[in-house]
């Protein structure tokens, strides 16, 4: 069946979003060197699970503070807590506060410095 291969962060300012998901999640992010600007994302080593994306300037008259109409991501991390705090450091917010998924882990969801959504998963089976 058909499976998601990558994802794109749409940013007002792609350097200040680059720098956020850097900051936080120590993603490896290399502005391509192609006629667009767009930043490559390189989320872990390609024997992890995962998928890597890109981060580009948000197009047309949409602003941080529009509804998002899109698919949220969310990131798998080893401590939402820790994450949360990072998150707040560089400048992103808690939308969602961190909640149980039973018997699957710790759930937040976050804006990033462009207003984008995104969420965050500790696995854990013994959440309750």
């Amino acid at each position: 069946m058909p499976r998601v291969i990558h994802f794109e962060i749409h940013a007002s300012d792609p350097e200040r979003a680059a720098q956020f998901y850097a900051r936080v999640f120590d993603w490896d992010i290399q502005k391509w060197d192609g006629p667009e600007e767009y930043w490559l994302v390189n989320t872990g080593a390609d024997t992890q699970a995962g998928i890597n994306g890109a981060i580009f300037r948000r197009q047309g008259e949409l602003s941080q503070h529009d509804a998002v109409i899109a698919f949220v991501c969310t990131i798998d991390v080893p401590n939402v807590d820790a994450y949360i705090e990072k998150v707040k450091q560089h400048g992103g917010h808690v939308e969602l506060q961190k909640m149980a998924v039973p018997g699957v882990g710790w759930m937040a969801y976050c804006k990033d410095t462009e207003g984008n959504i995104f969420g965050m998963m500790q696995a854990d089976p013994e959440a309750v």
